[in-house]
């Protein structure tokens, strides 16, 4: 690994810390209510998450999930729901905390042992808090979160934008980086970018889904590669 790479870029939730439950019931939480009163269905926390929601930044998981439900909303409705959803996070956070995955925080340790930078490119605007709580901020040498996405004018996943981001602070040619995504939305920003080697984490998505969607390798669990 450290003959090929340079630096390896982190997707946060599902692949460092144990936070997708918490996303998945805030996202549920937000979207049935809303869905009774259209008369439909509640939100599918495995389906619709992983095809509409899952990896992208917030507002636009909004726009997505409710359009495939045929819904059309203002940008100012928009807001209103994605807002919903992050208070309904950040009282989860306070009130749960959060848990690295062991295997994932092995080998992000191995690969700095090697000389190897890291860095979390996460569209979710808690993501520094969310390190902090896991005890896990300190081996990551940048975090571009969706706060700085937004901030810079950059284009959420499934777009590259933020996985570029990440190595140009970090000085490493985007080539001699791989990424590390557990969501579809995010492997296709893998591929998108160019980067050498976009690992999939198989924890909400199907191996054959991650693979579909490009990642050159899956795994159930980041500790088969620290092995």
């Amino acid at each position: 690994m450290s003959r090929q790479f340079d630096a390896v870029l982190f997707d946060l939730d599902g692949v460092l810390t144990s936070t997708t439950p918490l996303h998945i019931d805030a996202w549920k939480r937000t979207f049935d209510p809303l869905l009774a009163e259209l008369g439909q269905a509640p939100f599918d926390a495995h389906r619709e998450y992983a095809d509409h929601v899952d990896g992208k930044p917030r507002y636009d998981g909004v726009r997505d999930f409710l359009r495939s439900r045929g819904a059309r909303l203002t940008e100012v409705q928009v807001a209103e729901i994605g807002d919903r959803k992050q208070v309904l996070v950040e009282r989860a956070l306070a009130r749960d905390g959060v848990q690295s995955y062991p295997g994932s925080e092995r080998w992000v340790r191995a690969l700095r042992a090697r000389g190897i930078r890291t860095a979390v490119v996460s569209s979710s605007a808690n993501a520094p808090q969310v390190l902090r709580a896991a005890g896990i901020d300190d081996v990551f040498d940048e975090v571009v979160d969706g706060g700085e996405v937004a901030r810079l004018g950059l284009r959420g996943k499934p777009a590259p934008d933020g996985f570029l981001e990440a190595p140009r602070r970090l000085g490493v040619p985007a080539h001699r980086a791989a990424v590390v995504e557990d969501a579809l939305a995010g492997v296709a920003a893998g591929r998108a970018g160019e980067f050498r080697l976009v690992i999939g984490v198989a924890r909400t998505v199907a191996r054959a889904e991650l693979h579909a969607a490009g990642a050159h390798l899956v795994v159930d669990d980041l500790g088969e590669l620290a092995a």
